[in-house]
Order: structure tokens, then C-alpha cells, then sequence
């Protein structure tokens, strides 16, 4: 999951801080952008991958098939071929109310 408090401002990510994003290891998203066409992360002359912020779009998209609803690698690059608008609208709807129920969570902290 996205680390909460992210703000995304910069252009490129190396793949350690995409890892500590979305707390997993660099060997995942490697592993990732090998199985799914969609992340196509630029690479610098030394070979160094450079994510940018569609490929973190991506990533959190990917992220919410595999390991949060328990898709299997198959099963999340079929759903994306098939219907990838309505995993994103879901994903930012649960993005939402993360931030929502974290608001919350915060006020009745403050009561």
C-alpha cells in the first residue's frame, strides 16, 4: 500500500524509493515490470530504472490486484486487458476513503 502522507512531486523514482512507496522489495518491482506491459520505466545510461508517475499510477493499480484483492499475475494483466478504466476509478475510489477514514481517524483522536 502507498505509504500515507506520500506526496508524489518529483519526475523520477529510482527504484529504491518506489519500493519503500509502496513498502515491498526493488526485486518485486522488477520482477513486475517484467509480467506487465504497462510499466515501461525509462532507463539512464548506467541501466538505473527511472519511474515516473504513470508508471507509479500503474504500480498502484497493479499493487491493489495482486496484493490486496489476491489476484494472481494472470488474472490482474487479464483484468487490465479488460477492463483497466474500472480498476482505476475502484482504486481511486479506495484511495479516497483511505484518506477519508484517515481524516476521521485523526478527529477522533483530537476528541
Amino acid at each position: 500500500m502507498l505509504k500515507k502522507n506520500t506526496k508524489i512531486e518529483k519526475i523520477y523514482y529510482s527504484i529504491g524509493e518506489v519500493a519503500e512507496l509502496f513498502e515491498v522489495n526493488a526485486s518485486l518491482i522488477r520482477f513486475w515490470e517484467k509480467e506487465f506491459e504497462v510499466l515501461k520505466p525509462m532507463k539512464n545510461k548506467k541501466g538505473n530504472r527511472l519511474f515516473t508517475q504513470k508508471d507509479l499510477d500503474n504500480l498502484r493499480i497493479i499493487y491493489h490486484l495482486v496484493k490486496e484483492r489476491g489476484f494472481t499475475l494472470q488474472g490482474a494483466k487479464d483484468k487490465l486487458r479488460e477492463n483497466k478504466e474500472d480498476v482505476v476509478n475502484k482504486v481511486e475510489a479506495i484511495d479516497s476513503l483511505n484518506r477519508i477514514k484517515g481524516f476521521l481517524l485523526e478527529i477522533k483522536a483530537q476528541m
